[in-house]
């Protein structure tokens, strides 16, 4: 009765063996889009009907809860919003649509191993899992030399800010001790005034910082989304920040109100995350480019909720991750429908 817990993770998981078969078969891409949009619904109804389950497996490494079994929810209808718009995939070449179709499955597996997970190796596993997943996808583009430009400045930054999170974690488990956020809850607050567990959390947040796309963490985002194909470009606009929100919030909650020196590095890095992203919008006039500023500046909102480590704002910041999902689908449902070649989309056209 246990894997009935697992059975939004089994059913993605099963999707995307599905999706490698085709890819192994080099099947019509033209006849996969149903089949991937029909197994894409599947996977979002199955995480909306899997909401009540909870309890714990894989020896309380992964919880199952309220919290996550809606941020699974919100994946499956992301990944099955995304996959709507990639009728024709444009922007990538007719045989790498199988592959796209697989990344996709797997780098939305792994965000959801990412909103169970309760160990911190556990979580730096799921997260790299999804953080390679899109790497690949942005070099999918068609236009090989944007989309490997783009692909490997998104892979070195993102491979600095999992360094730098590493060590973090090494900080904290000195102080500590363990890894297990359930004893951490017990032991972090009674140490986090100390300069060494507050650097060692704050260089752990990093890692999350930058795929939430925070200020200073933000400098991959302009040309990741200019160079990744329209619809991976809305995948990591939208889906990808719902995983982003969830693991951040385990991570802060941690502190239980305390650690003013942390809350003030975070408070200054959400008013800076606000005025860059919005100022530097103005000026674009790519509108991928202006979308990644977008969401620089939403994420500076979401850290404000998530900074008043209080139960409403935790609530608001999931609520606010819901809204941004269903607003960014919008927007480059739009870009996907006016730029159906795949080509770039600049503001003027709109």
């Amino acid at each position: 009765m246990d894997w009935i817990r697992f059975t939004p993770e089994l059913t993605l998981l099963a999707t995307t063996a599905v999706f490698f078969v085709l890819a192994c078969l080099k099947s019509d891409p033209r006849r996969d889009y149903p089949l991937a949009v029909a197994l894409a619904a599947v996977v979002a109804l199955v995480g909306i009907a899997c909401t009540p389950l909870s309890g714990d497996l894989f020896g309380g490494v992964y919880r199952v809860d309220l919290f996550s079994q809606v941020f699974k929810a919100l994946l499956g209808i992301g990944f099955f919003l995304v996959v709507i718009l990639c009728d024709d995939f444009g922007g990538v070449a007719p045989e790498h649509h199988r592959e796209a179709y697989f990344l996709l499955g797997v780098c939305t597996l792994s965000m959801m191993l990412l909103a169970s997970a309760v160990h911190l190796l556990a979580i730096v596993l799921a997260l790299e899992l999804s953080s390679y997943s899109l790497y690949l996808l942005v070099f999918l583009r068609r236009d090989r030399q944007m989309g490997m430009v783009a692909g490997l400045r998104y892979f070195l930054v993102g491979a600095s800010a999992s360094a730098i999170m590493l060590f973090g974690l090494a900080l904290i488990y000195g102080a500590t001790g363990t890894l297990h956020v359930d004893r951490l809850i017990h032991t972090l607050p009674n140490l986090i005034d100390q300069p060494l567990v507050a650097a060692g959390l704050l260089l752990t947040l990093a890692g999350f910082f930058f795929k939430l796309a925070v200020f200073p963490f933000h400098f991959w985002a302009p040309d990741a989304y200019q160079g990744a194909p329209n619809p991976v470009a809305a995948f990591i606009a939208a889906v990808s920040k719902v995983a982003a929100v969830a693991i951040l919030l385990r991570l802060i909650s941690l502190t239980q109100g305390h650690g003013d020196m942390l809350a003030r590095g975070l408070i200054a890095m959400a008013v800076l995350s606000m005025t860059v992203g919005n100022l530097a919008a103005i000026a674009q006039r790519d509108f991928k480019r202006l979308m990644a500023f977008s969401s620089v500046a939403h994420a500076g909102y979401l850290l404000l909720a998530m900074l008043c480590m209080t139960p409403a704002g935790y609530a608001a910041a999931m609520f606010y991750a819901a809204a941004v999902l269903v607003m960014k689908f919008t927007c480059f449902m739009v870009m996907t429908r006016v730029a159906a070649d795949g080509r770039n989309l600049q503001v003027s056209d709109l």
